[in-house]
């Protein structure tokens, strides 16, 4: 691995790490409002008042007097009007901003990056995310918090994309499976890191500080991130390619690796687009969008999309609903995802894997919602939701590649795109549930967390299985494909076959064509 690969990866794995932070920030805040805002709850109503967002004409002084001098730094010296907690239900919409937010980074981030670079719209990203993570410490407004909140996930979509794509293309053909399962693994980490620092910071300011400080103090550590080689190669950039070159005889090797590949992938590009196609003029992309085997592969995978962003981010946001507690229950909820490292090491092909991943996660969730009718303990629920967590993102990480490998190069990007915007578009929903009255997630989120995954394991059945096939470049080639058959015990015992490398380049380039905007956490 030559030093400027590993200037890559350990920056971008920093760079997840402290993505997480702000990501589950909305969980922080409400454990910090509830602990604060509820002190001393047992003489009168004023801080029940409060922590609803009202209070009574003369609570004023009363809340001056309630909130001790430990809590100074939730109120201003105008008084209750100002502090925090007199504004905690504004809180309640932070995480549908924040959804928002990531909802119209997956519609511009691959655009921007395609034009002005993944490093310095990565570089310009994690500024604003990391200042985001600081303005409500410094100025605690409802509407403030709010705007910066979208502005957060704006910048964590933009973080995603440009980082999987650097990771990706900084990474030789035979290991391009590796980075999209590492830096989730980090984020992971990070969910781990945040707890405890969240948990060590009882008060507003106090927490906004920690969360973003590590990230202020990290920034001048990613000026040395590189640029994408294949974009410098696509914009004619010789000089930055020479001068990455120049580096050590490591990196000159590893940079010649990589545009050999991305220089043929672009020569092929260019001579299937000066060919003419046989039989006449080509036929538009919507007349293969119609295609009944594009559209039934596109619901499917959009269905996929959607029922994993609804059960994976309907458990992350309400991971302290199961009766533990929220810093201990987050921590674990981090360690849970770590497994999902391995998902590159099993080799039983992407239909059997995702149907496998999607029914554990269906049936732990409903093993985790039956057990909760009967008031078993706690850590045995939440243990369960965790394991359908965990499944549920193993299907995630399989989707990304499926999706590529199911439809063909006509159509792929925007078939892929539909993909990505539904499982944002779950995301968004996701946060828009009511949550109960009891603080516990509702019977019916439960029912769809469980049932989800359980159909769409039944719909994977009508897909083929694309693992060590080469993409598909026409509708025709689509249809070549291995059609589905019922699933036998000897396809879990048997082995992969090794596959050329012919056949493993003409399944990578056209994935790595696609730029790698399809990560979707």
């Amino acid at each position: 691995m030559s030093p400027l690969q590993l200037s890559v990866y350990w920056r971008l794995s920093l760079v997840f790490f402290f993505t997480s932070f702000l990501f589950f920030l909305d969980i922080f805040t409400a454990a910090v409002v509830a602990a604060t805002c509820h002190h001393g709850n047992d003489t009168g109503g004023v801080a029940a008042d409060t922590w609803r967002g009202t209070s009574p004409p003369n609570a004023e002084k009363s809340n001056q007097s309630w909130l001790g001098e430990g809590e100074a730094d939730w109120t201003t010296e105008s008084g209750n009007r100002d502090s925090v907690c007199a504004w905690t239900d504004w809180l309640s919409y932070g995480q549908t901003l924040y959804m928002v937010g990531m909802l119209l980074g997956s519609l511009v981030g691959g655009a921007i990056s395609d034009r002005y670079g993944k490093r310095p719209v990565l570089l310009v990203c994690v500024c604003v995310h990391a200042v985001c993570g600081l303005v409500p410490a410094v100025l605690p407004q409802p509407l403030l918090f709010l705007a910066v909140r979208c502005l957060t996930g704006v910048c964590c979509c933009c973080i995603n994309i440009c980082s999987f794509s650097l990771a990706v293309e900084w990474t030789p053909p035979s290991a391009r499976l590796w980075p999209p399962a590492f830096l989730p693994f980090c984020f992971s980490l990070g969910t781990m890191g945040g707890a405890p620092l969240a948990w060590l910071s009882p008060t507003w300011r106090q927490l906004h500080l920690s969360l973003s400080l590590p990230q202020l103090i990290c920034l001048p550590l990613y000026l040395s991130i590189p640029e994408s080689p294949r974009w410098l190669l696509l914009r004619r950039r010789t000089d930055v390619l020479d001068r990455y070159r120049s580096n050590s005889p490591a990196d000159k090797h590893c940079l010649d690796l990589l545009l050999d590949s991305a220089w043929s992938d672009l020569e092929k590009a260019t001579e299937a687009q000066k060919e003419p196609p046989p039989g006449g003029p080509a036929p538009s992309d919507i007349i293969h969008l119609r295609h009944p085997t594009v559209l039934l592969r596109l619901f499917i995978m959009s269905y996929l999309s959607a029922v994993s962003a609804l059960t994976y981010f309907g458990i992350c946001m309400n991971i302290g609903s199961f009766g533990v507690g929220v810093y201990s229950a987050q921590f674990f909820s981090g360690l849970s995802e770590a497994p999902c490292l391995l998902v590159p090491l099993i080799h039983l092909g992407r239909r059997p894997l995702s149907m496998l991943a999607l029914f554990l996660s269906g049936a732990a969730c409903f093993l985790s919602l039956l057990l909760s009718r009967y008031n078993v303990e706690p850590v045995l629920v939440m243990s369960l939701a965790l394991l359908g967590k965990l499944g549920i993102l193993a299907a995630i990480f399989i989707s990304i590649l499926y999706s590529i490998e199911l439809f063909p190069t006509v159509v792929r990007q925007r078939c892929v795109s539909v993909a990505n915007l539904c499982f944002r578009l779950g995301c968004l929903v996701n946060s828009l549930v009511p949550h109960n009255p009891n603080g516990a997630i509702s019977f019916a989120a439960m029912v769809v967390y469980s049932s989800g995954p359980i159909i769409g394991c039944g719909l994977c059945l009508l897909l083929p299985e694309t693992s060590g096939i080469p993409l598909p470049d026409s509708v025709e080639d689509c249809d070549r494909q291995p059609r589905p058959r019922p699933p036998s015990m000897d396809t879990l015992w048997r082995t992969r076959k090794p596959v050329s490398s012919q056949s493993r380049k003409a399944e990578i380039l056209p994935a790595e064509k696609d730029d790698t905007h399809t990560g979707m956490i």
